[in-house]
């Protein structure tokens, strides 16, 4: 999946990562199809194998919006990739614009990025750190599960190419996988399946659900609830683009034991457009500055509709 858009969207401690992202899956036909004749694992290593390539493309920075909805609320941010860091600026709680006084604090918070060199650098490591964890599982779904045909589905809004045709793979653990890492040992008590787009060899969907208890690091560090679900969406945006369009996930567990863990988000992205390569973090937020006025009257428009 394309990971220059998920270290923006998602901030997870440790950043436990793509497993941990669930939601509902989106309402598709079954079409009736013959089996194909590429093998899964084969298919699955080529996707695999371009998102990789893909998530380490830094020559197509892009503006997006998202909105994270949790049991507490909604917060609504635009986010722009530069050569220094992602800036990603709220605009609105539960659909309602900021108040001035929570503007100013927002732009307190930004403009700290650019008064002090040394906070963006911890930025964009940080950020560098959180992808590296994501592209461990990425680059492990091949040889992590098992992978079966399971029929057909229709690109959707959001998911592949509307009205193109979408490969649907079953996945369950391989038995004979050794995770390298605690990041990926969660892989181990997962099942679920991917939707792919076969003819641009991209992954528009994955659905994750773990069937079983799992425990990282040996069980000390923690353990994740047998139920935990992860969904991640992506979707065909300008020619070979392709972009995060929502991921949600709900997990519970424990953290070295003691501490509880409950996590229940969804994020949807929309608006992207691409911006230019050479920006720096003070000239995003400049952009973002700009687009606010814009983006918050959308808000309150979307608000007055529900």
């Amino acid at each position: 999946m394309h990971v220059r858009n998920l270290k923006a969207g998602i901030n997870i401690s440790g950043y436990a990562a793509l497993w941990f992202l669930s939601g509902q899956i989106f309402a598709s036909t079954q079409l009736s199809v013959a089996q194909p004749s590429r093998d899964p694992a084969e298919l699955v290593r080529t996707v695999v194998q371009n998102e990789v390539k893909a998530s380490t493309n830094s020559a197509e920075p892009l503006f997006f919006s998202g909105t994270k909805t949790t049991p507490r609320g909604s917060t609504t941010k635009l986010y722009v990739e530069t050569s220094e860091a992602t800036a990603g600026m709220v605009i609105a709680y539960n659909g309602t614009p900021l108040t001035p006084e929570q503007r100013r604090g927002e732009q307190a918070r930004l403009e700290r990025f650019v008064k002090d060199p040394e906070e963006l650098r911890k930025k964009k490591a940080q950020e560098r750190e959180d992808a590296a964890r994501t592209m461990r599982i990425v680059r492990a779904l091949p040889d992590a599960f098992l992978y079966e045909y399971d029929g057909q589905e229709m690109g959707t809004e959001g998911v592949g190419k509307p009205g193109e045709p979408l490969v649907r793979l079953k996945f369950r653990p391989n038995p004979n996988y050794d995770p390298p890492t605690r990041v990926e040992e969660v892989l181990r008590g997962m099942q679920g399946y991917v939707l792919v787009d076969a003819a641009h060899e991209r992954m528009a969907s994955i659905d994750g659900t773990l069937f079983r208890d799992v425990g990282f690091g040996w069980g000390i560090l923690g353990h994740l609830d047998k139920g935990g679900r992860f969904v991640v969406h992506q979707q065909a945006v300008d020619g070979k683009l392709w972009a995060i369009s929502s991921m949600s996930l709900k997990f519970t567990g424990r953290i070295l034991l003691v501490r509880s863990l409950a996590i229940d988000s969804t994020e949807v992205f929309s608006g992207y457009k691409r911006v230019a390569s050479n920006l720096t973090f003070a000239q995003g937020l400049e952009l973002l500055a700009k687009e606010e006025a814009g983006a918050g009257a959308a808000v309150q428009a979307d608000r007055a509709r529900r």
